[in-house]
């Protein structure tokens, strides 16, 4: 069975830091390109950060350049978000995601705000 499990969100104030992971099993992790999305209330769903296979390749959106660092643990088939100087823009849930040419995995979201 397949899962992808977030965890780390919370409530931060604004200039905190939080570190998101999520936990895969079921599939073949290395395997995956892996992305972390959010999605604010009333807005679409965004790509936050991006990091290939194995992880050598990495993109952010461009909100969150210098903020966000994805990384990933193939050993530990973990994904995490590192995310500093947050903002209340950056209040939103977070989705982990595992892509393939053929499938395409979800977390259940893990909620991420933002407020003094």
């Amino acid at each position: 069975q397949v899962q992808l499990v977030e965890s780390g969100g919370g409530l931060v104030q604004p200039g905190g830091s939080l570190r998101l992971s999520c936990a895969a099993s079921g599939f073949t992790f290395k395997n995956f390109a892996l992305n972390w999305y959010r999605q604010a209330p009333g807005k679409e769903r965004e790509l936050v950060a991006s990091a290939s296979t194995a992880g050598v390749s990495t993109n952010y959106a461009d909100s969150v350049k210098g903020r966000f660092t994805i990384s990933r643990d193939n050993a530990k088939n973990t994904v995490y978000l590192q995310m500093s100087d947050l903002k209340p823009d950056d209040t939103a849930v977070y989705y982990c995601n595992a892509a393939s040419l053929w499938y395409q995995y979800w977390g259940q979201g893990t909620q991420v705000t933002v407020s003094s």
